[in-house]
């Protein structure tokens, strides 16, 4: 595979990656350790995960447990869930604290779907844009006369697979997503 193709595809990739991540977050109203990974806590004085400074677990369908390496840290563990944007009530017992994942509404499904549908519209997007720079590339390369005009065309088509390969697994992953948000 040529270096173009390989570039193209490794940003590719990280696109993907970006929109997995980012649909771990979402919270579908069943309990995910993943919810907790934009969750920064003030760990004196740096901010940090709180996967990394605590065990994370779902034992049951709609319950977090967190439980903290170090139990001084639990007050600001605590503070840091109330202030995040996940709507979520900490109950702290002195050893973990628990966090109840309430059932989603109907009208607040709906909100889900269509911002992870806008996610993956940014991801084909960013795909889309490393198709063209990887062709851009490839054009230049050939003008150059670093290209035969044949072996140009057969990357652009290389680069189109690469793309199309992508944008499907783009679209599994957000129907996965969709299909989780609804069943519930």
């Amino acid at each position: 595979m040529s270096e173009y193709v390989k570039s193209a595809q490794e940003r590719m990739e990280k696109s993907l990656s970006t929109l997995k991540r980012e649909l771990a977050a979402v919270r579908a109203g069943r309990a995910n350790p993943a919810l907790l990974d934009k969750v920064l806590v003030d760990y004196y004085g740096t901010m940090t995960p709180i996967t990394q400074m605590a065990s994370v677990t779902a034992p049951e369908p709609r319950q977090l447990i967190i439980q903290p390496w170090d139990k001084g840290t639990m007050a600001e563990i605590e503070r840091a869930i109330l202030k995040s944007d996940l709507g979520l009530s900490p109950s702290n017992d002195g050893v973990v604290i628990r966090l109840q994942v309430p059932q989603l509404t109907a009208e607040r499904r709906q909100e889900l779907t269509k911002y992870i549908r806008k996610l993956a519209e940014e991801s084909r997007v960013a795909v889309r844009n490393v198709r063209r720079d990887g062709n851009d590339e490839v054009k230049k390369a050939e003008k150059q006369s670093l290209l035969p005009e044949d072996e140009s065309r057969r990357l652009q088509e290389k680069i189109q697979e690469v793309t199309d390969h992508a944008v499907a697994e783009i679209d599994r992953m957000l129907a996965l997503k969709e299909k989780e948000l609804l069943e519930v």
